[in-house]
């Protein structure tokens, strides 16, 4: 068979639980839930870091973000670092980038439509490898949701009628139309579900807000409240206009006769925990910042089923080059999918490192039943954006600020943190922690205990310090 076409289908900003698959009630993704069904859904995955640039650096590289450079907002990728523009150019590949790109951080600057100054356009050899552009290193400073702006290969800002989302499939079919000829890569980068800048609301298409007025809530967000009441309708609104337009690439790859050869994946650079953590909608640790939905589709992912094994952003640059049959580079960090969705393996990590900036200089370990959070004590940020962000890519020393334990508290609404019956399973997750540090940063950091606080009558028996 011949070398398989690759779209990554990307958004920004959803959380996990809005697919129906995790059990979402409110019917948003009918088209995520049919593939995940019938591809395979990796129904554990997590980024690398809660935040856009960073897990974009990280999505593009196969490196964790301190490694490629991009740590926070507001940093970029040097021009020679290789993405999967250029893994898939190399190995003959046409090569597409559409949307939000988010990796640039030069100095030509221009006064945005809609606030800040975005580097735009961004230079052609600051893009990744991608031979078709039309993209925009800040997509919510050029545009909105009913004016939407890109810069072709040339730098000319174009702008295309219609909603975001519609205006940027629209451009993704007549890019796969246009290659269909030869294998071709495809990164389509929604803005969407992310919030408007300017105006902090999630803009959903006209009507769509209304449909979801008396939602469904998730458990963290009816207890800890945020901004959810006011944002949610807009954002449940977006992401289904997102499912419906992953149903029309499905539809226009079937009728041009080369979705059986066509790979699909599904995932978003993080969550959002709509205000409810910290003061603003991601940059934490919680499951609500870090898991977000994920599935992939054709050749090789073909009732893949699900795989509950825990999957990081970093492994998904080796998983789609391995897919594709395009060799792997050791310097990626990540590790190929693909022997776990054709069960050639069950030898997988079972923990998440990830890394954390901006709110804090922060670390976090994931495992199946805990979660442990540090941040560096005179390194903790904004509690709202007016505030700055913390700029440090690491610390010297970390304190303990989080520990939960999601098979009785998924939702994270009791923390931990010092709670004398639970400190010998902080102990061992401070191990874990500190070894998954010296992997992947090359250093040796401190941790300090949180505080000791009474824990009532909780005991934690010896079998559950098995993490």
């Amino acid at each position: 068979m011949a070398q398989p076409n690759v779209i990554v289908f990307f958004t920004d900003q959803q959380r996990w639980d809005t697919a129906g698959v995790h059990d979402n009630p409110m019917g948003l993704t009918p088209n995520f839930d049919r593939l995940a069904n019938n591809g395979t859904h990796f129904a554990n995955t997590f980024t690398c870091q809660p935040v856009c640039a960073p897990a974009r650096a990280s999505l593009q590289t196969g490196l964790y973000a301190t490694n490629a450079g991009v740590w926070r907002n507001g940093l970029g990728l040097s021009p020679d670092t290789m993405t999967l523009g250029h893994y898939f150019r190399d190995a003959g590949y046409s090569t597409g980038y559409i949307g939000k790109w988010h990796l640039y951080a030069g100095q030509r600057e221009v006064t945005g439509r809609y606030g800040s100054k975005p580097t735009e356009p961004v230079p052609p050899e600051y893009r990744g490898g991608y031979d078709f552009w039309r993209g925009a290193n800040l997509l919510e400073f050029v545009s909105d949701a009913y004016d939407m702006r890109l810069y072709d290969n040339d730098g000319i800002e174009r702008s295309y009628p219609g909603y975001r989302v519609d205006a940027q499939t629209d451009l993704a079919i007549d890019f796969v139309s246009q290659n269909r000829a030869a294998p071709f890569f495809l990164f389509l980068s929604y803005l969407e579900p992310h919030h408007q800048n300017h105006t902090d609301a999630y803009t959903a298409p006209q009507g769509y807000a209304e449909l979801y007025r008396d939602v469904w809530t998730p458990p963290d967000l009816q207890a800890l409240t945020g901004s959810a009441p006011r944002q949610l309708p807009g954002y449940y609104g977006a992401i289904k206009r997102l499912d419906e337009a992953l149903g029309r690439i499905v539809d226009a790859t079937y009728s041009l006769g080369i979705l059986d050869n066509t790979i699909i994946i599904y995932l978003s650079d993080h969550g959002c925990h709509f205000h409810t953590r910290i003061g603003f909608d991601k940059r934490s640790g919680h499951e609500a910042s870090i898991r977000v939905p994920c599935m992939a589709s054709g050749p090789g992912f073909e009732r893949g089923g699900r795989v509950a094994n825990l999957v990081s952003l970093v492994d998904i640059p080796p998983t789609l080059l391995d897919a594709a049959g395009i060799p792997v580079p050791d310097s990626m960090e990540g590790t190929s999918l693909v022997p776990l969705v054709s069960r050639r393996t069950d030898d997988w990590r079972d923990d998440i490192f990830v890394q954390i900036s901006e709110s804090s200089v922060g670390r976090a370990i994931r495992t199946r039943r805990w979660k442990y959070i540090v941040a560096a004590e005179q390194k903790q940020g904004f509690d709202s954006p007016a505030d700055g962000a913390v700029e440090d890519a690491d610390a010297d020393t970390y304190i303990e600020t989080d520990l939960y334990d999601l098979a009785y508290d998924p939702y994270e609404l009791r923390n931990l943190a010092g709670a004398t019956a639970y400190r010998a399973v902080a102990d061992r997750l401070k191990e874990r922690l500190l070894r998954r540090i010296r992997e992947v940063e090359g250093a040796s950091p401190r941790i300090l205990n949180a505080p000791s606080v009474p824990s009532g009558q909780s005991i934690v028996f010896d079998h559950e310090l098995d993490l």
